[in-house]
């Protein structure tokens, strides 16, 4: 008997992305800074909600992405998340990530092609739109 999957809605702070789920339609999103005092603390209901949607679902699953800076420890915790979405890519699981950036933050750009290099499902790595 599978339990319910909860929906994440994690306000952001001035150190913490915003996080919202929609398993209806497969996604996870994060917006904002990552450094956190405890990464993995802050990580762990997201490692947990991706886990239980990948055991529980047979859906694909998208992590649409808007972060702007994050510490060394948050970057560990991400590599931890799309090493999960590599896994299931590779168990013929539909998984994708877009990450949006401001074309004035090259750095940000950089660092996600960084992560891309490490992975074989579909990344993509897009400008946001001047406003």
């Amino acid at each position: 008997m599978s339990s319910v999957i909860h929906e994440l809605e994690i306000p952001g702070t001035q150190s913490t992305p915003a996080i919202a789920t929609d398993r209806a339609r497969g996604r996870l999103h994060m917006a904002g800074n990552s450094y956190p005092e405890n990464s993995f603390e802050f990580f762990a209901r997201i490692f947990a909600w991706i886990q239980q949607y990948l055991d529980e679902t047979d859906g694909p699953l998208h992590l649409e992405l808007e972060l702007i800076y994050m510490n060394t420890s948050s970057v560990k915790a991400m590599m931890d998340v799309f090493d999960m979405l590599e896994e299931a890519h590779a168990q013929s699981r539909e998984v994708r990530v877009n990450w949006y950036y401001d074309p004035r933050n090259e750095r940000v750009m950089e660092m996600a092609e960084e992560f891309r290099e490490d992975y074989t499902f579909p990344f993509q790595i897009l400008p946001t739109a001047d406003d």
